[in-house]
């Protein structure tokens, strides 16, 4: 493989610019993170503002995309961003996903139209804000690692994804508020920050690291490749959770398969572009490092773990916790992200804590303890019944975030370390990537490993629970042999399931009681309670056992490394890694 030397030099900066590149990227993160969480809660207020039934017969997709397509997108641009930012200049690009990100925003406030149209407007305007998602997140890890010195990184880094969790919290809160008074509202947050942080990007950040002046091809092949091939994998198993025909799950339609099998086959194809090309886009040969192939294993298996933990402990919180205990179902969206918060708390507080730690300690120690407490709340969450005392709940949540943080800031200082400076941009998009389409990957497994376990048990109790309410056999047969996804969209969108479930029709032949006893708060709960439990209790095993490969991994890893210079990386890798990459020389 081609080495380009970085000879143009870099511009000066002074003693304080550390701080700048924290401030400027940890606002960016916390733009990034607050938009997420405020879209997310925001979504039954967006989908009914513009007048779209996300659960009508053909309207799903619509859910899919709002939900998913952000991380899609951002998952298969994240390594060609940061490699175009280790060619032309990391900050100019990241000042441009700034603008993006904020033009984005500015779009979805003012989507023209009502209905389909402005629900697909509203797509394309949240793969425009991925677009510059992806340069932000591609370029801001470099950046900081650019700005502080080694033994500083684990804190720099701790404190960004610190305040990245505190912009979840916060999009929970204001995403509840400002949706009830006005939809639109939850895309306008993003814009003042947006525009501060672009003004402040631009006038303040500098190219610390020196730029190429013999500058590499650009791997247009290798680029277009990979995006075909990822995404349309992604795709494939995004609508994998969708029903088809007569099965609960899409996994046998063959647009799923051939979306998965074609997605695979162009990622092989891409490897091997890869490996004959003079300038490749993926720098595989980085994985000689072994700290930086270590590191990224572990992460990989922690982001499967926790990817779609999320989303399952919302389905049990808003289907079945929550209205037991009182709630309606149109406020246990706000409600579960407020019961969710101990969880995010405990990263808050050990993020930051860890970093500064792992600066001075190592991270080997962090990264095995962080994943085993991570297994240790996977495994108490599988001793909980079903309608559990919060107390025990939000202890193991507390239980979870804690190693959660112990794991992230330590686990991303190695990596960043591990990198020369010139290649931190590609290598923290690589990163990136395996972290984002592990989460799409877990929430399409999660969803899958629930929905089974619904499917297996559900229609039963189903049709028991509506012959007892007075629906005659027949009808009864037909609604409860209908896709439990539907009712636990319903459940995640803050919808009430039961009504969701029978037309309008079937609930005119009820009498107003039985009406009532099905749409109150304490028939679904009661309903699914039991086949949901053996569905959550698989997802939790499934994240413990990944944890638990990740300490083992974490176990092996050699003594960290540090690479300030291209030329120590032949001296730090290990005739292993050499083995796998030696094919891109």
């Amino acid at each position: 493989m081609s080495q380009t030397k970085s000879t143009r030099a870099a511009r000066p900066v002074g003693p304080r610019y550390k701080w700048v590149a924290l401030s400027n990227t940890t606002l960016g993160v916390l733009m990034a993170t607050l938009n997420g969480s405020i879209v997310l809660i925001s979504l039954p207020a967006i989908f009914k503002g513009v007048g779209v039934s996300p659960l009508a017969p053909g309207e799903s997709n619509y859910l899919l995309w709002m939900l998913m397509g952000y991380m899609i997108i951002t998952a298969t641009l994240v390594v060609t961003f940061g490699r175009i930012g280790d060619i032309f200049g990391r900050v100019k690009f990241y000042n441009l996903g700034f603008l993006i990100f904020t033009i984005g925003s500015i779009l979805l406030y003012f989507t023209p139209g009502t209905g389909n149209t402005a629900i697909i407007f509203m797509i394309l305007f949240r793969i425009v804000q991925a677009i510059g998602g992806g340069f932000l997140m591609a370029n801001s890890t470099a950046i900081l690692t650019d700005a502080f010195p080694a033994n500083q990184r684990g804190m720099a880094l701790g404190i960004n994804q610190m305040i990245a969790t505190l912009g979840s919290i916060i999009g929970l809160v204001v995403g509840g508020v400002l949706s009830v008074i006005d939809y639109r509202l939850v895309f306008l947050v993003s814009v003042p920050v947006g525009i501060f942080g672009t003004i402040w990007a631009y006038l303040m950040l500098r190219e610390t690291t020196p730029t190429m002046t013999k500058r590499p091809s650009i791997d247009y092949i290798g680029n277009i490749t990979f995006f075909l091939g990822l995404t349309i994998a992604l795709i494939g198993l995004t609508y994998g959770i969708e029903p088809y025909g007569t099965s609960s799950m899409g996994w046998g339609n063959p647009f799923v398969i051939g979306s998965l099998v074609g997605g695979i086959l162009l990622l092989v194809l891409f490897v091997w572009i890869e490996l004959h090309i003079k300038d490749p886009m993926f720098q595989l040969h980085l994985f000689k490092i072994p700290a930086f192939t270590y590191g990224n294993i572990t992460n990989l298996l922690a982001s499967l773990s926790r990817g779609g933990l999320q989303f399952i402990l919302i389905i049990w919180l808003q289907g079945v916790w929550l209205p037991l205990h009182g709630y309606s179902f149109e406020d246990t969206p706000l409600w579960a992200g407020i019961y969710m918060l101990p969880q995010m708390l405990g990263f808050v507080v050990m993020g930051p804590l860890s970093g500064v730690l792992s600066d001075r300690f190592g991270a080997r120690f962090f990264s095995i303890f962080g994943l085993f407490l991570q297994a240790v709340g996977f495994i108490l969450l599988t001793l909980l019944p079903i309608n559990f005392s919060y107390i025990w709940f939000a202890l193991t949540l507390v239980i979870i975030g804690v190693g959660q943080g112990m794991f992230s800031s330590p686990n991303t200082t190695e990596v960043m370390n591990s990198m020369p400076p010139s290649m931190r941009g590609a290598g923290s998009g690589m990163r990136s990537t395996f972290q984002n389409a592990a989460q799409v990957i877990s929430m399409g497994m999660f969803f899958s490993v629930v929905t089974a376990g619904l499917a297996s048990s559900l229609p039963s109790a189903l049709f028991n629970g509506l012959t007892q309410a007075g629906l005659p056999g027949k009808i009864a047969t037909g609604i409860a042999q209908l896709p439990p996804v539907a009712a636990l969209f319903a459940a995640f969108l803050g919808y009430n399931p039961m009504q969701t479930l029978l037309p309008t029709a079937v609930q005119k032949l009820l009498s107003p009681a039985s009406m009532s006893n099905l749409a109150g708060k304490t028939f679904f709960p009661n309903l699914i309670a039991s086949p949901l439990s053996s569905g959550l209790h698989i997802a939790f095993y499934v994240s413990a056992a990944m944890c638990l490969v990740g300490c083992f991994i974490s176990m092996i890893r050699i003594r960290p490394t540090v690479i300030e210079d291209e030329s120590l990386v032949e001296q730090v890798s290990e005739p292993v890694f050499d083995t796998v990459a030696s094919a891109a020389e």
